[in-house]
């Protein structure tokens, strides 16, 4: 029987809605063999998870998902069996959340400039740990009927040129890179079909991740079609990196997004699993 991954999602220590454990119980009712928890920019959720991910019998991957600025765009690269305690890690993810807090307050005073107080406090009670996201702020604002749903929240207030806009300034990716590869994790592009550059400038950042050490791309995602797949896939054949997948689950109230709900690689896929350097050690049920 095939081993069902899902190598990308997130709990309430970040900005997903189901806590480490209640996730883990999640995958394992979905029937997901290996699962990785990569929260943004914080490890808090990990130890959680695995313990439930031992107590349920399935494999677990402690990841990451780190916010870089990359020509002025910001992009993701999920770390998959990453060293929590690695040093340069918790120090650059400490000012990620430092300028969180910032980017949080700043997008609340710009809210408030516009006819909407209280955003936020009203934005950290969505919050079910310490990270602050655009995604608190957008459950506030629709709690708040400022907009039907969260699609709306985004385009009338968070993005480019609307008033609840606050540019990214996250890590580099060299940092992002070091930080993952260096204690022997697996840097990995996350959901590269999300990001609004031409093919040539994504064939860039490609060859930029390649020469300094990156070894993953997200080949399947839960956001990606069929035919983005196929492409995803050609992309990391011509760079010759590993293909990953995930579903980037952020609890129920994503229906069109489950744990371990993923289309199959493509024929020429190498799943990163099969690396020799996948250091997986699976729970012991």
């Amino acid at each position: 029987m095939n081993q069902v991954y899902d190598l990308h999602c997130h709990s309430t220590a970040s900005d997903g809605s189901l806590t480490p454990r209640q996730l883990v119980l999640k995958a394992a009712q979905q029937r997901v063999n290996v699962l990785a928890l990569t929260d943004h920019d914080v490890t808090d959720g990990l130890d959680e998870a695995g313990q439930a991910a031992a107590e349920a019998g399935i494999g677990f991957v402690p990841g990451i998902e780190v916010s870089v600025t990359w020509q002025r765009l910001t992009v993701h690269i999920v770390g998959l069996n990453i060293d929590v305690n690695h040093p340069p890690l918790q120090a650059g993810l400490a000012k990620l959340l430092e300028f969180r807090n910032w980017r949080g307050a700043e997008i609340a005073r710009r809210l408030a400039k516009s006819g909407i107080p209280g955003a936020l406090e009203g934005a950290a009670a969505f919050a079910g740990g310490k990270i602050l996201s655009r995604t608190h702020f957008a459950h506030f604002l629709v709690d708040q009927g400022h907009a039907g749903d969260m699609g709306e929240v985004f385009k009338r207030f968070l993005v480019n040129k609307k008033p609840g806009y606050v540019p990214g300034q996250w890590a580099s990716l060299e940092e992002a890179v070091n930080w993952i590869r260096q204690p022997g994790g697996i840097a990995v592009i996350a959901h590269p079909a999300r990001y609004s550059m031409t093919a040539t400038r994504l064939r860039k950042l490609i060859g930029e991740f390649k020469e300094l050490g990156g070894e993953g791309f997200e080949v399947v995602s839960g956001t990606h079609s069929r035919d983005e797949v196929q492409y995803m896939s050609r992309l990391a054949s011509r760079f010759g990196l590993l293909s990953s997948c995930g579903s980037d689950y952020h609890g129920p109230k994503n229906p069109y997004l489950e744990l371990g709900r993923l289309m199959p690689f493509p024929e020429a896929c190498v799943p990163v699993w099969e690396s020799e350097r996948w250091p997986l050690r699976p729970a012991k049920g």
